[in-house]
């Protein structure tokens, strides 16, 4: 084979998940070229990739804001974006997407082996193909890795892949320096916000602001670590609660880094602390160690990947949990308790184990 494409639209996890998968197509076959359709936000965790050779980046809303200005814009945007791809001549696309418009983008681009999901029917521009009617009992990983037999192989590799370039690992460190930070401090990082691929709904993801605070107040006290409060600037809200109800200080880096820059500080820290979201799958990528709070959303099927003694999973293990199931959030009818019931002394029963 010469020549593939990966096609997926979704967060940060997602396309981390896809990233064993990767490494295990260029390991069968050494000379191929990938490329990778992403969405923006997503793209700095790729760029660095040594096995990607070319990014193609759709992000729905510009090409909506085209389109709203000019009918004929849009068009025009949309034939430049799939001419790009087509110039490459991809022998097959790898989607990940569950949505018929890429399939149609694969079509469009003279891609000939088009495989997928073929999720509620939208496989219809897919030529090799598997149902899907939702995620269960296994990791979307797993799930994933489930495509490769349509090119004859197996899943090889197993670790969530995230490569650093030099100037943000350089910004990292200046950001550190600048913050007090010296060589041999305990470094925990805590990220409150998370779940942004859900939109309005991600607070049902995050553990409360106050806990939060209290966690870090007893990790200060009792280790002398220095705590850094991590998310962007959409977690400003949620960042300034904890860093409002803390009694002792901790640096503030909400809003002030890329999604490069925020990934080498992530790989400073010593343990992060996080809500079930990308960070979480970041900071296991990069090897660091990892305390998650788990609410609505089942570990087994979105979890650290894969799960070792460094990536511990905090869940209060209520009859309604986990309730986010087959792509499908029900309206909560226990006021959030699995996360509010936990507590901060329980999630800092594992902080004990992870700082020694």
């Amino acid at each position: 084979m010469r020549s593939g494409l990966f096609i997926n639209p979704f967060g940060i996890g997602d396309v981390l998940f896809t990233t064993p998968l990767l490494h295990t197509v260029k390991d069968a076959f050494p000379d191929i070229k990938l490329g990778y359709l992403c969405n923006r936000r997503v793209a700095p965790i790729l760029e660095n990739n040594p096995l990607i050779d070319s990014l193609f980046i759709y992000e729905r809303d510009e090409f909506e804001a085209v389109r709203k200005k000019s009918f004929i814009s849009w068009i025009e945007k949309n034939l430049s974006f799939l001419n790009r791809i087509k110039r490459e001549r991809f022998d097959f696309a790898i989607d990940f997407s569950l949505n018929s418009q890429y399939g149609f983008y694969s079509w469009y681009a003279g891609i000939k082996r088009r495989i997928g999901y073929d999720f509620k029917g939208r496989g219809w521009f897919l030529t090799e193909k598997s149902r899907l009617t939702g995620y269960r009992e296994k990791h979307v990983v797993d799930y994933y890795a489930g495509l490769l037999k349509f090119i004859g192989l197996a899943l090889k590799f197993r670790s969530l892949e995230l490569y650093l370039n030099q100037k943000d690992i350089d910004w990292a460190d200046n950001f550190l320096s600048s913050s007090n930070v010296h060589p041999g401090d305990t470094l925990v990082g805590i990220v409150p916000g998370a779940g942004a691929s859900w939109g309005r709904e991600a607070f049902l993801k995050q553990w409360p602001v106050d806990n939060f605070a209290r966690l870090a107040d007893k990790i200060i006290e009792n280790y002398k670590a220095k705590i850094i409060i991590m998310g962007d600037s959409a977690d400003r809200i949620v960042a300034s609660g904890i860093l409002g109800c803390m009694h002792n200080s901790a640096i503030d880096a909400v809003g002030k880094a890329s999604l490069g820059q925020f990934a080498a500080l992530l790989s400073r820290m010593k343990l992060v602390i996080t809500n079930d979201g990308g960070p979480m799958h970041m900071a296991t990528a990069l090897g660091v160690k990892v305390i998650a709070v788990f609410g609505p959303t089942d570990e087994a099927i979105y979890g650290p990947y894969p799960k070792g003694n460094n990536q511990i999973v905090v869940k209060k293990s209520l009859d309604c949990q986990p309730c986010y199931l087959g792509f499908r959030m029900p309206p909560c009818e226990h006021n959030k308790q699995c996360l509010t019931l936990l507590s901060a002394d329980e999630v800092y029963s594992y902080v004990k184990g992870m700082l020694g």
